[in-house]
């Protein structure tokens, strides 16, 4: 296998469950997805949000270290434009020296909600949330005790100090953002289930690579397999990308209709609301594991994030099983139903 697999886990909301059965599925789910042989496993930022749970990595990480024992186990990802780098930091320095080798800082440059929740977080502070570069870069400063004798704020550092160093990860979905990693020298995250665009893929992985050879790319892709072909596509079929295309040139993806409705209300500019067919990788699990080949050798991904939108909860926890390491490169696939 010239690759590792993880998975995306937002928490979605499921029709008939309290709150409380729902975030309980998200830790089943990561000890699943221990036994099954993923090496990662992610949970998201979203902020008032009536379509997922998942609205505090930096509580949901440290509870679900708890609950595992070897998987690795990150944000995917902390939203940095709310936070202040350094409390970002100083949270994750604990949580890496007390599970070394097992904690991601996934770090995403997006608002992880509507205008009102952005508000809401950055409510009382000075924070504009435009300096996400430099955010970036204090964190990862901070991180590596190296920063800058001329820095404001210079002799700082984030105690404790782990065994190892946590691995700071860039989630993004343009070029530009893997040009940031590349100049970072940070893995790199392309989430593709947000940017379908094919040349924007092609040109993130070759600019995260330029003269960065060592560099770790991930690839964040919506699949689903099931034990048929057409049984996959089915349920991939129900599944809509939703963008909000906002006058200033922001475009922004949303869980659905109504949801970008609003932003485009609460952000008082013109928008317009486009509606696509999600770009879901989708078959048996033979043919998934063909595409992830593909993807492999064309782009070279290093790992895959497996991020699985649908609203039949069995169906996505079977989807995982059977694209679980165990399954997909074992010599002899044994999976039951």
């Amino acid at each position: 296998m010239g690759y590792k697999i993880g998975i995306l886990d937002q928490s979605p909301v499921i029709e008939n469950l309290s709150n409380y059965e729902i975030l309980q599925r998200t830790v089943q789910l990561a000890q699943k997805a221990e036994k099954w042989g993923y090496e990662r496993f992610w949970v998201s930022e979203h902020h008032n949000s009536e379509d997922v749970l998942g609205s505090a990595p930096e509580i949901l990480v440290p509870y679900l270290l708890a609950k595992t024992n070897t998987i690795r186990i990150g944000s995917g990802g902390v939203m940095l434009q709310h936070y202040s780098p350094y409390k970002v930091a100083e949270a994750f320095q604990v949580l890496a020296t007390l599970e070394p080798r097992r904690v991601d800082l996934g770090v995403g440059k997006g608002p992880g909600g509507l205008p009102l929740s952005t508000k809401a977080l950055q409510y009382g502070t000075v924070n504009t949330g435009e300096d996400f570069e430099e955010r970036l870069t204090f964190l990862q400063q901070i991180l590596q005790e190296r920063v800058p004798a001329n820095h404001p704020l210079a002799g700082i550092k984030a105690i404790p100090k782990p065994p190892v160093q946590q691995e700071l990860i860039l989630l993004g979905a343009s070029p530009n953002s893997a040009r940031l990693a590349n100049k970072l020298g940070v893995t790199f995250s392309f989430a593709s289930f947000f940017n379908s665009d094919d040349r924007s893929l092609a040109e993130a992985a070759e600019a995260y690579k330029e003269n960065y050879k060592d560099g770790r790319f991930i690839l964040a892709v919506s699949a689903i397999a099931a034990p048929t072909s057409e049984e996959a596509k089915l349920l991939a079929e129900q599944q809509q990308l939703v963008k909000v295309h906002l006058k200033s040139g922001r475009v922004l993806t949303l869980q659905n209709e109504e949801a970008a409705e609003k932003f485009g209300k609460e952000s008082g500019e013109e928008y317009e609301v486009k509606v696509h067919q999600a770009n879901f990788i989708a078959g048996s699990p033979t043919e998934v594991k063909e595409e992830l080949n593909r993807l492999h050798h064309q782009y070279g991904v290093d790992e895959f994030i497996i991020h699985t939108p649908v609203k039949d909860d069995q169906a996505r926890i079977f989807s995982y099983e059977l694209l679980s390491p165990n399954s997909l490169f074992a010599t002899k696939e044994t999976i039951s139903l």
